[in-house]
């Protein structure tokens, strides 16, 4: 059942990103194989300029362990994954980088120095995560948000998730993204509150707060992709079986949703932290090199084009 075929990073988003110059990024503790790997082959894409932040002699180690001499990358020692977060985020606030790549690191550790005020990193926006799904074969992608920080949002976390997915969207040329909010119904119940949620947020949307975008719900998973299923229901809308945008209820299901697209459709997940004066290039653990290059491009799609998108995307 598993789906083995090997994993691609998405052509339309190397493309887009290598017209812009490679982005100084600070990879948090890259002291194993993986995170190294992921460092060089960005690198090597022209992607990124990697900036090594992590205990030196370690780093040094599995460089050369496998045939990468590290001539012209800066390193700086840290000597855990602590420090290594805490030192990479202030170079970035002194300028000295413009995105930051999760190396060997807890996630919870990560985010903590990026929200820590003194950074000053924060912004207005509430942080969030985006998985820009795409699979082999197939020039259609799609967003789910968020399945990596915010576990159990209410309505104002969800319209935050909501803006920062539609600014990424915009970036990426998508002019009026099209939002499901997912539910297990598409009626509005009291017993499943993830659909009240979904009332209130096509609320506000119709007041004016999801400029540039069309959001509708509550959509069960079916009718959101597939039109033929919304069709049968008697459901109507521009989002049904047209969605870019797949706002999950909470973490728990879109974390089963985007690894079920990976693991059963061979699909690469790229994943971007949004919310933040620059973007956050956050990945699964497990997840492949192509998914790590993948997000390694959007997220210098992201920082190029920042200055022209919604504020969610702006500079603090």
């Amino acid at each position: 059942m598993l789906n083995t075929n090997p994993k691609q990073c998405p052509a339309h988003l190397l493309e887009q990103a290598r017209q812009y110059s490679a982005v100084r990024t600070v990879v948090i503790n890259p002291v194993n194989r993986v995170s190294l790997a992921s460092a060089r082959l960005a690198q090597d894409e022209g992607l990124i300029m990697p900036v090594l932040v992590g205990d030196e002699a370690r780093m040094r180690a599995e460089a050369a362990a496998m045939g990468w001499d590290l001539a012209g990358v800066r390193l700086v020692h840290a000597a855990d994954e602590t420090a290594a977060a805490q030192a990479g985020v202030a170079l970035v606030s002194r300028g000295e980088a413009d995105a930051i790549m999760k190396g060997h690191v807890h996630t919870d550790i990560l985010l903590r120095a990026v929200l820590n005020r003194a950074a000053g990193l924060r912004t207005d926006n509430r942080l969030s995560h985006v998985f820009y799904m795409t699979v082999p074969g197939s020039c259609r992608a799609l967003c789910i948000t968020d399945a990596v920080i915010n576990v159990q949002p209410n309505v104002l976390d969800k319209l935050h998730i909501a803006r920062n997915a539609i600014a990424l969207l915009h970036v990426l040329g998508c002019e009026e993204p099209r939002v499901a909010l997912l539910s297990g119904t598409e009626e509005v119940s009291k017993s499943m509150p993830s659909s009240q949620d979904a009332a209130e947020l096509v609320k506000l949307a119709a007041m004016g707060a999801l400029p540039r975008a069309v959001v509708e719900g509550p959509l069960a998973f079916d009718n959101a992709v597939s039109r033929e299923a919304a069709e049968i229901k008697g459901i109507s809308g521009q989002v049904p079986g047209n969605a870019d945008v797949l706002l999950v209820p909470n973490l728990e299901s879109g974390n089963f949703l985007f690894k079920q697209m990976v693991y059963f459709m061979g699909a690469t997940a790229a994943g971007l932290v949004l919310g933040a004066r620059v973007p956050v290039i956050l990945t699964s653990r497990a997840d492949p090199p192509e998914a790590r290059l993948a997000s390694c491009a959007l997220a210098s799609i992201v920082h190029h084009n920042r200055h022209s998108v919604a504020p969610a995307l702006a500079t603090a």
